[in-house]
């Protein structure tokens, strides 16, 4: 049952992703970077009250988000292949209505007990951990999250990452701009290990130096 989810415990996870160890990691080549790609019209104008990492609540209210419960997490490293602490991650994406959560896009009403938006800062070991939704299409795009990261020493990125197996992925003019990089930011969606979610994604963001 979704309402056995103890907010206070996902909140407080802020180690990170099983397996995943500091050391052994290769350096990046520029061809292992994680593409650059647009921002996107509705980045918030302002920053919501509740921004923290479980977009699927809202501070205040009783509901849950429409949509496919998503664990979605990954690791923030530098050109090295070395975890960034202290990097700020930011997510942000359409709920399940296809609306998101800014007053430019009034394609219909949106969801109020989806955040929309997201943050979580790093510890020593480079993770970030969301949960939200698996992100669906609207007209002229295939599903995807936008990402915006920035930490010390290293330039900001802005991408956005996409569903593995999506057909609207072929049909989708930013997806099909990035050419074989695509692979870097396309992701498989696998049957979560948790029973408050449906979804887990593993998403391993490196960035380059400044």
């Amino acid at each position: 049952m979704h309402h056995a989810f103890s907010r206070r415990r996902w909140l407080g996870t802020a180690a990170l992703v099983a397996g995943a160890a500091a050391a052994g990691c290769a350096p990046a080549t520029g061809a292992m970077l994680t593409p650059r790609s647009s921002r996107g019209p509705f980045y918030p104008r302002e920053l919501p009250l509740d921004s923290d990492n479980d977009l699927t609540r809202v501070a205040g209210r009783s509901g849950i988000a429409g949509g496919d419960i998503t664990d979605l997490y990954g690791r923030v490293l530098d050109a090295g292949g070395q975890p960034l602490a202290d990097a700020r991650v930011e997510i942000w994406q359409c709920d399940a209505r296809g609306v998101y959560h800014h007053p430019g896009d009034r394609r219909g009403p949106r969801d109020e007990n989806f955040q929309g938006y997201g943050q979580f800062v790093t510890g020593a070991d480079g993770g970030y951990r969301f949960r939200t939704i698996r992100p669906v299409s609207y007209p002229g795009r295939t599903p995807h999250i936008h990402f915006a990261v920035k930490a010390p020493g290293v330039s900001q990125l802005v991408t956005q990452m996409y569903v593995a197996g999506e057909p609207g992925n072929a049909r989708d003019g930013l997806y099909r701009s990035l050419g074989s990089a695509s692979e870097r930011v396309t992701v498989a969606f696998t049957p979560a290990g948790d029973a408050a979610a449906r979804f887990e994604a593993r998403f391993d963001l490196t960035l380059a130096s400044a």
